[in-house]
């Protein structure tokens, strides 16, 4: 047998029958054996893992704004996928808007992977938009290979992105059930909005109350009643209204195809520690109290919540209004895609959860939702991505030594668990120097 590409050794690897001492070994980017700690596999480069260090399948993010091209001041491929890369994450989901054209037809499609062509430093996919009129779009984006749909139910806060009518949503899913593709959706209710008192000043307690959980709860239970009328798959983005998990395990049990998501700061942060005037926390659906956070970690161990993913939204330090603190006028966006390993290793050790556990939620999970199958296990015939990290080494969060285009993040000064000490695509070690991330499409 000649020998293969690469060999990694470690004592601690994750692989989806648990951590385990593990030889993995990578040939043509695949990984073609995962062998006990003393296999005597023969490669060209054989590389043994500090002690002190994880083994993960590389994660994948499947809520990612990159903004390029047309806001590309905001984020770029170029350096979110460096960011990506710095985190652990081998692979990002771009979402369809936010970009200039959004991905609403096939034509911006391939303006899109145009322009994150030769610029990805991991692989990247894309999500197709949703949106009122392009109802007969769905069809060719999900032949031209997008992962699924993304919707709003109110504002989307970008004009060249209208939200849909909850009342829509039997038509688009009767669609894309017809394809097996997924609607995935930023579920508020326009009207729970309006009805709440407008945000406006420095006062966070002001701003959550613009957004109340019934605005959450409302536009979920119209998902689920649309999911469970068309027999379609349907996802929950950025789930923050703990209220609303004990109506999707219903559902679920029902057997209505649903499933929704959190991200790291709905996990870290809570509302009683944002200060008023820090605008770099605004994010919508917002960071709710502590209690709120305690059972969005009691919904992951149930399993009621299957991802964890960064919802990276980032945009220029001007529009965070920092200058005023004004939660009103600030843009909703957390930049969290570097750090969102760590965040979340943090806080799930805290509440006794394993490695295995967070792979489960960064890595399979997501990787499962877009239907990624060679990606987020470390097991034979999957892509050879890793990320090398170390659990148990501190560190403080510096915003300006993040990869993020623009350098505000609430996560700045945070004391976290886990250090990414390094990320392997496809058997090749990141640097961040020449891209060789691959544009993906739906398997």
């Amino acid at each position: 047998m000649s020998p293969l590409d690469l060999v990694l050794r470690g004592r601690r690897v994750v692989t989806p029958s648990g951590e385990v001492a593990a030889t993995v070994g990578e040939a043509g980017g695949v990984i073609v054996a995962v062998e006990g700690y003393g296999a005597g596999l023969a490669a060209h480069r054989v590389v043994s893992l500090d002690d002190d260090t994880a083994m993960l399948p590389g994660l994948v993010d499947t809520h990612v704004h990159v903004n390029e091209p047309g806001r590309t001041e905001w984020e770029g491929f170029t350096s979110a996928t460096r960011a990506a890369a710095a985190g652990g994450v081998t692979t990002i989901v771009d979402m369809p808007l936010n970009s200039i054209p959004p991905t609403v037809d096939v034509a911006a499609l391939a303006v899109k992977r145009a322009a994150a062509r030769d610029q990805a430093h991991v692989d990247v996919a894309f999500w197709g938009g949703a949106v009122p009129g392009n109802l007969d779009a769905l069809r060719p984006l999900h032949s031209a290979g997008v992962v699924g749909f993304k919707c709003f139910l109110l504002d989307s806060g970008v004009p060249e992105f209208p939200a849909l009518d909850a009342a829509d949503l039997p038509s688009y899913l009767t669609v894309l059930r017809d394809l097996d593709s997924l609607l995935i959706v930023h579920a508020e209710d326009a009207g729970a909005i309006e009805r709440a008192p407008a945000a406006a000043g420095p006062s966070y307690s002001a701003f959550l109350a613009s957004r109340p959980r019934e605005a959450e709860n409302a536009a979920i239970a119209a998902v689920v009643e649309a999911a469970r009328s068309t027999g379609a798959r349907a996802h929950i983005v950025h789930l923050s209204s703990s209220d609303a998990l004990p109506m999707i395990a219903a559902a679920r049990r029902d057997g209505v195809r649903i499933t929704a998501e959190t991200c790291p700061h709905y996990l870290t942060f809570t509302a009683e520690e944002v200060p008023d005037g820090a605008t770099q926390y605004k994010c919508c659906p917002p960071i709710r109290e502590a209690a709120n956070r305690a059972a969005l970690w009691q919904g992951l161990a149930d399993g009621v919540l299957t991802c964890v993913v960064s919802d990276h939204s980032p945009c220029t330090p001007d529009l965070k209004r920092l200058d005023s603190g004004d939660f009103g006028a600030a843009w909703g966006g957390i930049a969290g895609l570097q750090v969102g390993l760590p965040a979340a290793w943090t806080g799930a050790r805290a509440h006794g959860h394993s490695l295995s556990d967070v792979v489960r939620w960064m890595a399979a999970g997501p990787a499962a939702l877009a239907g990624l199958a060679r990606k987020g296990r470390i097991a034979v015939g999957g892509d050879a991505d890793f990320a090398v990290f170390a659990p148990d080494e501190s560190f403080v969060v510096d915003a300006a030594r993040l990869q993020h285009r623009n350098k505000i993040t609430p996560y700045d000064g945070r004391a976290m668990s886990g250090v990414v000490r390094g990320t392997w695509l496809r058997g090749e070690e990141i640097t961040g120097d020449t891209p060789h991330g691959r544009l993906l499409t739906r398997a």
